[in-house]
C-alpha cells in the first residue's frame, strides 16, 4: 500500500510539471507562435531559481525563499522567451528553427554558468550542489511529496479554462491563432496578442522548470537538461487538444508511467520481470509515440499556428 501512495505522489508531481509547462505552450500557440523552446526555457528558468536559492542564503525565512525562487524563475523564463518572441513575431523567423537553437541555447547557456560558478567556489564538487545548498524541495508536510507547486498547477489549470474561454482577452488570444486576418479586421492587435502568449508560455515554461528540479528529481545536471520534459509536454499539449481540462488530464497519464521508473522495483509482480531500469525510463516517450501515432490524425491545431502574421495580406 505504501508503494501505491509513493506512486501516487511521484504521478502528481510529474503530472504538475508536464500540466504547467504545457499550458504554457498551449497560449502560445492558441495566439499563433509555435514554441518548441520549451525545453530551453524550463532550463533557464531552473537556473534562475537555483541562483536564487544559492545567493538568498539561510538567513532568509523559508516564504520569502519560496516566493523569491518563483518569482526569478518566472521572470528567467519570460526573459528567454522574447528570443522567441523578436525571432518569429518581429523578424518572421522559421518558429521551428527557433525553438531548435533555444533548446539548444539554453542548455549550453545552463552548463556554462554553473560550470563557471563552480570553478570559482570549489572545484571538487558538483554544480548541483553549489546551485542547491541544503536541497531546499519547498514541501509543505515532512514525509509526503506535496508542494506549492501542485497548488499552482491547479490555480494554472483553473485560471487557464477562464482566461482562454471567459475572458475577452483569451477570445482574442485564440482568434489571433485561428484567423490573425479576421482578428486585425475587428481591431484586434495580432502582434500583441501573439507577444501575450509568448511571454505567457515563457512564464509557465520557467516555473516548470524549477518544479522540475527541486520536486520532480533527486539531483540535476546541467548538462542533460530537463531530460525531454518540454517536448513531453508538447506531447501533452497536442494530446489534450490545446484544452486545460484535457491537458490535466494526459499529464496525469504521462505523469504515471513516468513515475513508474522511480518505483518499479517496489512492487514485486514488476520486480519479477526483469525489465531494465532504462525502459521504464524510456516508457513516457515511447508512450508519448504511440498514443501520437493514433490521435494526431484527429488533432485540431489552431489554424495560423506557425505562420508568421503579415499585416499587409487579407
Amino acid at each position: 500500500m505504501n508503494m501505491v501512495i509513493i506512486l501516487i505522489q511521484y504521478t502528481l508531481l510529474f503530472a504538475t510539471v508536464l500540466s504547467l509547462v504545457a499550458l504554457g505552450g498551449c497560449f502560445a500557440e492558441h495566439s499563433g507562435v509555435i514554441n518548441l523552446g520549451l525545453e530551453g526555457i524550463m532550463v533557464m528558468g531552473a537556473l534562475g531559481g537555483a541562483l536564487a536559492f544559492k545567493y538568498l542564503g539561510t538567513e532568509v525565512s523559508g516564504i520569502v525563499i519560496v516566493l523569491a525562487v518563483i518569482l526569478v524563475s518566472v521572470i528567467v523564463g519570460v526573459i528567454y522567451s522574447t528570443l522567441l518572441g523578436i525571432a518569429a513575431i518581429k523578424l518572421k523567423a522559421d518558429q521551428t528553427l527557433v525553438g531548435t537553437a533555444m533548446n539548444m541555447l539554453g542548455t549550453a547557456a545552463a552548463t556554462v554558468i554553473a560550470k563557471a560558478i563552480n570553478l570559482a567556489e570549489d572545484p571538487t564538487k558538483p554544480s548541483s550542489e553549489i546551485l542547491f545548498p541544503a536541497r531546499k524541495k519547498l514541501l509543505f508536510a515532512e514525509g509526503y511529496e506535496f508542494n506549492i507547486f501542485m497548488i499552482l498547477a491547479v490555480i494554472a489549470l483553473v485560471g487557464s479554462y477562464i482566461i482562454l474561454y471567459k475572458s475577452r482577452f483569451g477570445l482574442r488570444l485564440m482568434a489571433c491563432g485561428e484567423h490573425p486576418q479576421a482578428a486585425d479586421s475587428v481591431g484586434i492587435n495580432v502582434y500583441k496578442m501573439r507577444w501575450a502568449g509568448v511571454l505567457i508560455s515563457g512564464a509557465l515554461g520557467g516555473l516548470g522548470g524549477i518544479c522540475y528540479v527541486t520536486a520532480g528529481v533527486s539531483s540535476w545536471k546541467f548538462e542533460v537538461g530537463v531530460a525531454g520534459f518540454g517536448f513531453l509536454a508538447l506531447a501533452v499539449m497536442i494530446f489534450g487538444q490545446w484544452k486545460p481540462s484535457r491537458i490535466a488530464l494526459a499529464a496525469l497519464l504521462f505523469g504515471f508511467f513516468r513515475a513508474l521508473s522511480n518505483v518499479n522495483n517496489g512492487f514485486e509482480f514488476l520486480k519479477n520481470l526483469n525489465i531494465p531500469g532504462g525502459v521504464y525510463n524510456m516508457l513516457p516517450y515511447v508512450i508519448s509515440l504511440i498514443v501520437l501515432a493514433f490521435t494526431s490524425k484527429k488533432s485540431r491545431a489552431p489554424k495560423a499556428e506557425g505562420i508568421p502574421y503579415d499585416k499587409g495580406l487579407r
